[in-house]
């Protein structure tokens, strides 16, 4: 299973911090959609899909939220809680996320528009099409 935290170069003085996001110098594809989630309610999963061909980079710009990613044939759990540092999340791989923060917002970058057809959402058709 390949799992990559992205290190985003954290710029700033006394005033704050900066993140710059940019591709093909800390994200690894050409960004097509952006979305983010927030006010997620306790005790609730998102995600549980996977894409067939889709990229992402998940950032937790503020607060904290827990994956599961799985390939099919290992399940990995990762804590992201630090706004400089993004998730690698790339096609074939089941994604859950839960223990969402009350003050969690999660920003997903993707390298493709929203397609229903590029997800798989039954765990499993994901296992049998590996």
């Amino acid at each position: 299973m390949r799992i990559e935290l992205i290190q985003l170069q954290k710029l700033g003085d006394e005033r704050g911090s900066l993140v710059a996001i940019e591709y093909d110098k800390n994200i690894p594809f050409e960004i097509k959609r952006v979305y983010y989630l927030f006010n997620t309610k306790l005790g609730v999963m998102r995600g549980s899909h996977a894409h067939k061909s889709l990229q992402q980079v998940a950032i937790a710009l503020s607060g904290s939220c827990k994956f599961i990613l799985d390939d099919g044939k290992e399940r990995v759990e990762i804590l992201l809680d630090n706004p400089s540092q993004g998730l690698y999340i790339g096609p074939g791989m089941w994604r859950e996320m839960y223990d969402f923060s009350p003050d969690c917002i999660l920003l997903v970058l993707a390298d493709q528009v929203y397609e229903e057809n590029d997800y798989i959402r039954i765990y499993q058709e994901f296992i049998e099409g590996i």
